[in-house]
């Protein structure tokens, strides 16, 4: 076997859990689209390229409301911009020699769980290992929310939103692994956890939207953790 077919299949393993919650979360996310208008067809392509329940629920909360572009592009910019912060982060485990187009391609196919298992790889991240692992989990995205749209409003309510509690099962299982294994990612999650939900209720923090939190919050604290315990990394990447 290559070692770009190993990196593949490895990334479709890895990303087959991802695309499995993907496709409870992008259900209800169907839902909303329904509501603002979009077919089922739509539904698939915005979602494909967007992959973002955030910014996805935000666009079409926007266009239901028939709001102007400017706002719609403002708003997915503010919501979603703690992807550029993973991207750059990425880029600190992506081999010296890749070229600059593989490079952007990561870039286009970070997500908050696809960033998760790319940063967690052992030694540099292939660049068919993320492709591939975005690709299952962007169909299974992709696919949910056209789902949504066509049957979403037939259950009820309640079922749509166990459904959607998966997401955080998935979440888990993304940050356990590494914090039994390290006392300083332990450490970093329970920081990021109390300060998260304290500026939610801080006078002035809590105003801002919650990409904003997310944004700074991420810098704040992986800086001071940098700072405090930073990771040793010998020639190949691995820490």
């Amino acid at each position: 076997m290559t070692g770009r077919r190993q990196h593949i299949i490895h990334g479709l393993r890895d990303g087959i859990p991802i695309a499995m919650g993907y496709l409870a979360v992008a259900f209800s996310i169907g839902i909303i689209a329904a509501k603002a208008g979009l077919t089922a067809p739509e539904g698939f392509l915005s979602s494909f390229f967007t992959r973002a329940s955030a910014g996805e629920y935000g666009t079409y909360t926007l266009v239901a409301v028939q709001a102007a572009y400017v706002e719609v592009v403002a708003m997915c910019l503010v919501v979603n911009l703690r992807y550029m912060l993973m991207s750059a982060a990425l880029s600190q485990k992506i081999a010296p020699g890749t070229s600059w187009f593989h490079r952007i391609l990561m870039a286009c196919c970070v997500t908050d769980e696809v960033f998760g298992i790319s940063v967690a790889h052992p030694g540099y991240t292939p660049p068919a290992y993320t492709y591939s692992a975005a690709l299952i989990s962007t169909l299974f995205w992709a696919s949910g929310c056209a789902v949504g749209i066509v049957a979403g409003s037939l259950l009820p309510q309640p079922l749509v939103t166990a459904l959607s509690m998966s997401l955080y099962g998935m979440f888990l299982a993304i940050i356990i692994p590494p914090a039994r294994k390290d006392r300083n990612v332990l450490y970093a999650l329970i920081a990021s956890f109390a300060l998260s939900g304290l500026c939610a209720i801080a006078p002035v923090v809590g105003q801002w939207s919650s990409g904003m939190r997310t944004v700074v919050l991420t810098i704040v604290i992986s800086a001071v953790a940098a700072w405090l315990k930073p990771i040793k990394t010998d020639d190949d990447g691995a820490a």
